[in-house]
């Protein structure tokens, strides 16, 4: 699973929700063009990732999910989540939901997104700061929610 990287995990959903979208011709409940209303979402949440990322780089710090981190970083967007990143991967499977249409079962990988992200890649990633960063990482985990 160590090789699975959370970039990867996010393409595998999207992958999956359009072809059991068109393999299993699911009913749309949003149809276009209200169905568009995704847009914005799956773009935001896109360049939320993005941003996040880019503020690892600018920091020099381990962007990999299994790699050790170097520097807490705390300004920015993890002024406001701890995990912008898959954050940002949510907001954009939500909005490929609601541009596919809107079903229950492109809901529920979206759902098994966040369970999979939370429970394998974020668990593991605040066991490693904890130890690399002990009290540092406790207050900020105080003051800055996990999610949102």
């Amino acid at each position: 699973m160590q090789k699975l990287l959370p970039p990867i995990l996010f393409m595998l959903t999207l992958v999956t929700m359009s072809l059991t979208c068109w393999w299993f011709e699911l009913p749309h409940y949003l149809l276009f063009p209200l169905n568009l209303i995704g847009l914005p979402f799956a773009f935001a949440g896109l360049m939320l990732s993005v941003r996040a990322k880019r503020q690892f780089i600018r920091a020099d710090t381990n962007v990999m999910t299994f790699g050790e981190p170097n520097k807490l970083v705390v300004e920015g967007v993890f002024k406001y989540t701890r995990n912008p990143m898959y954050l940002g991967f949510v907001i954009s499977l939500l909005g490929f939901y609601l541009l596919l249409g809107a079903n229950e079962l492109t809901l529920g990988f979206v759902v098994l997104f966040v369970l999979v992200s939370d429970r394998w890649y974020i668990r593991f990633e605040e066991r490693v700061m904890l130890e690399k960063f002990a009290e540092q990482y406790q207050a900020y985990c105080r003051n800055v929610r996990r999610w949102v």
